[in-house]
């Protein structure tokens, strides 16, 4: 028998054990877990006999001093235990905490705890997330594939491209109609590839019609074998902005090539600010303003995102009543500094190689000083709706409505998030913010991940949330939750600030989480 059969046996409605099987109920797929297994998710499993959530509880330290001075001595009446930092404010994360689910019940843990006089609760929960996916930003001018092409993962749709930034490239993934609108396998897959991606790990992506990339959170993406190592500086039209009186003295003209705005520093207006003299250039594409062309080559993966090799063949014929002339000179460049080249004109006017000079050196090494690492931005995006946020309170909406106000700071494993106007509470995260291993997966399929909601304590009564539910650190610290939960204490990362006092302070006036 297979292990997945071992786990799903048949069995009737509200029976609770099956030939010494415990009935785990975090999620909806009711697994039946034998002593000593874990349940489909790998999550839950059953030791002597109950359910145990198999990941520890993380609770984050985070610094008094959020401006990281050194506080010898602990808050309150707290003996000094010896450590330099204090780590006065513990933060109970939902990472290990165990989910609502089924709904009817309050989350594993409503945390009260006082700071800097106010008196703040955290309620966490492991929310099961259905309609979820992630936005991955990949630094790369290299054209991955047309805007919609299909994303795959083990030859399986998982997202599609969507529309290109300022030198990076986007991919839009997972969602629910990838989960559970597709065939078994595309649900799977895309479940595994999400889930891989929010716990930073690397997964190969596909893309129909162009490349294939290795994706991984915070490291530079690898396209079609290749890492890439610099984000470019900017457009052609930026990089002369920027550089043009670095050149000035030195060349007599300066093309920055790139796929979106192609610069001539002689026509451009920072060429003319500095007197730059015409050289009779002209650009094979589309003119916008003075010095910036758009459409110089098809996307690709050659100069500057475009598909050439070659940064001549972008060059019209000179025009000798408007400045060339034998011996003029060319610095063809691309926006991260990667690719360059040094031309002057023959009697025919033709441009020809010749030998970096050194006096352009120097230039061009300050434009690759100023790329940034090239990296994979993975953010995490989802709903949190009713189940969840029955959890908190009675009453969901009130929940909506609270976090919608700048009431309730949401967090995401104790990092901050960034929550999308309008209906809903649409949340957004940085995996790299996020404690390692964080999220999770059930095999319905959706992903796992922890959220936790502060607000001040009165708010939250007013709310309608449990109040007989509410516990204190050192309670949660001593007992566990309902799943015999192990605890891990973790410091914060200095990035995620907790809590929000000044937010909490005014009672929700400020910016939005």
């Amino acid at each position: 028998m297979s292990e997945l059969s071992e786990r799903f046996e048949t069995h009737d409605p509200g029976q609770k054990q099956i030939a010494e099987k415990v009935r785990c109920d975090a999620c909806p797929v009711m697994c039946y877990i034998a002593d000593g297994r874990t349940g489909a998710c790998d999550r839950y499993g059953n030791i002597d006999g109950r359910i145990v959530r198999m990941d520890p509880l993380t609770i984050l330290d985070h610094a008094a001093d959020a401006g990281g001075a050194v506080v010898p001595f602990a808050a309150g009446d707290r003996e000094w235990n010896g450590d330099l930092v204090s780590t006065a404010r513990p933060f109970v994360t939902a990472i290990g905490a165990g989910t609502t689910y089924p709904d009817y019940k309050p989350a594993p843990f409503i945390v009260s705890q006082e700071v800097e006089g106010v008196d703040l609760v955290t309620v966490v929960t492991e929310g099961i997330f259905s309609y979820c996916g992630v936005k991955v930003k990949i630094d790369t001018d290299r054209h991955l594939g047309p805007e919609t092409a299909m994303v795959r993962a083990q030859g399986e749709a998982v997202g599609h491209v969507t529309t290109g930034e300022y030198g990076s490239q986007m991919l839009s993934l997972g969602g629910v109609h990838h989960l559970t609108g597709g065939s078994k396998q595309e649900g799977r897959v895309t479940c595994d590839t999400l889930l891989d991606l929010c716990n930073r790990k690397p997964v190969e992506l596909a893309i129909e019609g162009g490349s294939t990339v290795i994706v991984e959170a915070g490291k530079p993406p690898v396209i079609d074998g290749k890492a890439e190592s610099r984000m470019r500086v900017g457009c052609g039209s930026a990089t002369i902005g920027m550089f043009a009186s670095q050149w000035r003295g030195l060349v007599d003209e300066v093309v920055v090539v790139d796929d979106h705005i192609t610069g001539v520093v002689s026509e451009h207006q920072a060429g003319k600010v500095l007197g730059w003299e015409d050289t009779g250039i002209r650009i094979v594409g589309r003119r916008s303003t003075p010095g910036r062309y758009f459409k110089v080559s098809e996307p690709g993966i050659g100069w500057g995102g475009t598909s050439i090799s070659d940064p001549r063949s972008i060059l019209g014929d000179w025009n000798e009543k408007k400045g060339a002339r034998p011996g003029l000179s060319l610095l063809m460049v691309s926006t991260t500094g990667e690719q360059f080249t040094y031309y002057e004109l023959d009697a025919a006017l033709k441009p020809v190689e010749k030998p970096f000079p050194e006096r352009l050196r120097k230039s061009v090494g300050l434009i690759e000083d100023n790329c940034e690492p090239a990296l994979c931005t993975v953010l995490f995006i989802g709903g949190a709706g009713g189940s969840l946020r029955a959890g908190v309170t009675e009453n969901p909406v009130n929940l909506t409505r609270s976090v919608q106000g700048m009431k309730t700071y949401v967090t995401v494993g104790g990092a901050p998030v960034y929550v999308w106007p309008g209906g809903g509470i649409t949340l957004m995260v940085d995996v790299t913010r996020v404690p390692e291993n964080a999220f999770g997966h059930v095999p319905t399929p959706a992903l796992v991940a922890p959220i936790e909601f502060t607000l001040r304590r009165d708010d939250y009564i007013r709310l309608g949330g449990y109040a007989d539910e509410i516990r204190s650190v050192e309670d949660v610290k001593a007992r566990g939750g309902e799943y015999l939960n192990a605890r891990r204490d973790r410091d914060a990362p200095p990035s995620n600030p907790w809590p929000p006092l000044a937010q909490l302070h005014r009672g929700g006036e400020g910016g939005r989480s």
